[in-house]
């Protein structure tokens, strides 16, 4: 990969650890994820930078083990709280959160569910709203964008495309990015996209969409390693950006995450 400046921060801003004896990660079930059944710990972790750790399990039992983790290099946590009666927001590693919107089945709940005032209690403490969405999601999460100009969301994994991306995709994605409050992760991509062209025409469509100001990049390990290794993503994603200006790359690849999440070097 062409080399970032020097003086910003390289930051996986999406990793996940967790022990399956705590007994709260209930997807990890599935047979098709079985590979990724057992724990997985920051001393397993094969990048060579930063991470934002983030949940894996809504609870917040996972948070404060995720908040818990002595490691040095994971920055921050994005965790999860019960939106419709939040818990503690306290925490100075928390630097946002994520409902798993994905997994509920009212497409709307984001609108009418949380609890009144958690918003403004998010963003009076600092925090980033990730946005674990699918395209169902898109028109709701403009509404939702709209509602809070003020409130940093970060759209997780791409809002997952699917082969041939579709028309819904691309029509909700262009309305996000038109919302400046809205960023996107490069990440997740190989698990959705098993095609490696496919992958890179994803990512050159996100970096038309969003510029290289509203990127994160973010390994989606270890479940990454369902449909390839670390390397893999990291050297497929420098060879899509590699024609972008050295500054835009290392943006993409740490400086919008440290700005976002407040976790400056």
């Amino acid at each position: 990969m062409a080399r970032a400046r020097p003086d910003v921060l390289p930051i996986d801003a999406h990793a996940h650890f967790w022990a399956v004896a705590r007994g709260d990660y209930g997807w990890l079930d599935a047979a098709a994820v079985a590979p990724i059944r057992r724990d997985f710990a920051p001393a397993d972790y094969p990048g060579a930078g930063r991470v934002i750790a983030v949940q894996a399990a809504p609870t917040e039992a996972e948070t404060a083990y995720l908040l818990g983790l002595d490691d040095p290099r994971i920055l921050g946590v994005v965790g999860w709280t019960d939106l419709t009666a939040p818990g503690d927001l306290s925490h100075p590693r928390l630097v946002g959160l994520r409902p798993m919107l994905q997994d509920i089945a009212d497409t709307d709940w984001l609108m009418t569910a949380p609890a009144p005032g958690v918003w403004a209690r998010v963003k009076a403490r600092g925090l980033v709203l990730d946005a674990l969405v699918t395209t169902r999601h898109l028109p709701m999460l403009a509404r939702f964008a709209d509602a809070h100009p003020d409130l940093p969301i970060v759209i997780d994994h791409g809002a997952k495309p699917q082969p041939g991306f579709g028309a819904d995709w691309r029509a909700g994605m262009a309305a996000l990015a038109r919302r400046p409050n809205v960023a996107c992760k490069l990440s997740g991509l190989m698990t959705e996209l098993p095609d490696r062209a496919e992958v890179t025409r994803a990512i050159h469509a996100l970096v038309a969409l969003f510029g290289a100001e509203r990127l994160i990049w973010g390994s989606d390990w270890p479940v990454l390693t369902l449909a390839a290794p670390y390397a893999d993503w990291h050297a497929l994603t420098a060879a899509a950006l590699a024609d972008l200006t050295p500054d835009a790359r290392a943006a993409i690849m740490g400086g919008n995450a440290a700005r976002l999440y407040g976790v400056g070097p």
